[in-house]
C-alpha cells in the first residue's frame, strides 16, 4: 500500500518511477539503468536494504539514496546513514515531506543550493511546479514542467530524446513513438519557438 501510495504520489510530482520489490531486483535496477534518487525500504525480502545499500557503495554506485523504514532508533538511523545513505525518512511519512526530500536530493546531486532553477529570463520551481518567462506566468502540464526542468538542469547541453524519456515515464507506461515531439511542441507554443532547440540526430537543448 505504501509502494503504491509513493508510485502515484511522485507520478503526480511529475516523476518517472519505476518499482521493484526485493533487494535483488533493487540491484539489478541500478545496474541496468540510470536513476536520479533511488527510496529504498530496509525491510526488503531477497536482500535486505542495509547490505542492498552496502553493496551499491562497495561498487561505487554513488545514486542519492532516500532510506524509507519503520525501523526508527536512532541506532538504526545511525546504521542506515554510515551504510551510505544520504537521507533517512520513518514511516508513517507525509508525502508532501517525502517529495520535499526527494527535490532536495536532487538539488544536492546537481550541486545546487538555490531551490528556484533560473536560465535567462525563464524561472521554474520544482516544489510548486511554477514556471515564470520574464515575469510572467506559464501553465504547464506535470510533464511538460519535467521535461522542461530536465533540459533547464543540463542548459547548454544536448539531451537526447532516450533520456527524456527516461525522465518522463516509468517503465509500465506506455511511450508513444512521438510523445516527447509532442510535448516539445507544446512549450515552444507556451514559451516561444526559440527557447528549445533540435540538435539533429542527438536531441534537444535548451538555449
Amino acid at each position: 500500500m505504501i509502494g503504491e501510495a509513493v508510485v502515484a504520489g511522485l507520478g503526480a510530482d511529475g516523476y518517472a518511477v519505476d518499482w521493484v520489490r526485493d533487494g535483488r531486483a533493487a540491484e539489478l535496477s541500478v545496474d541496468t539503468h540510470t536513476y536520479a534518487v533511488v527510496l529504498l525500504d530496509l525491510g526488503l525480502p531477497m536482500r535486505d536494504g542495509i547490505d542492498t545499500l552496502k553493496s551499491l557503495r562497495k561498487r561505487k554506485v554513488d545514486v542519492p539514496v532516500l532510506i524509507i523504514t519503520a525501523r526508527d532508533t536512532v541506532a538504526d538511523r545511525i546504521a542506515g546513514l554510515d551504510a551510505g545513505a544520504d537521507d533517512y525518512l520513518v514511516k508513517p511519512f507525509d508525502l508532501d515531506e517525502l517529495s520535499a526530500r526527494v527535490r532536495a536530493l536532487l538539488r544536492r546531486a546537481a550541486g545546487r543550493a538555490e531551490p528556484v532553477l533560473s536560465h535567462g529570463s525563464l524561472t521554474l520551481n520544482p516544489a510548486t511546479h511554477e514556471v515564470r518567462l520574464e515575469g510572467r506566468p506559464i501553465e504547464l502540464s506535470a510533464r511538460e514542467f519535467a521535461l522542461l526542468l530536465a533540459l533547464a538542469e543540463h542548459a547548454g547541453s544536448v539531451v537526447s530524446r532516450a533520456q527524456l524519456e527516461e525522465k518522463l515515464y516509468g517503465w509500465n507506461e506506455p511511450v508513444g513513438s512521438n510523445a516527447i515531439e509532442v510535448h516539445i511542441h507544446n512549450l515552444r507554443k507556451k514559451l516561444g519557438e526559440a527557447l528549445i532547440r533540435n540538435v539533429r540526430g542527438l536531441g534537444y537543448k535548451l538555449d
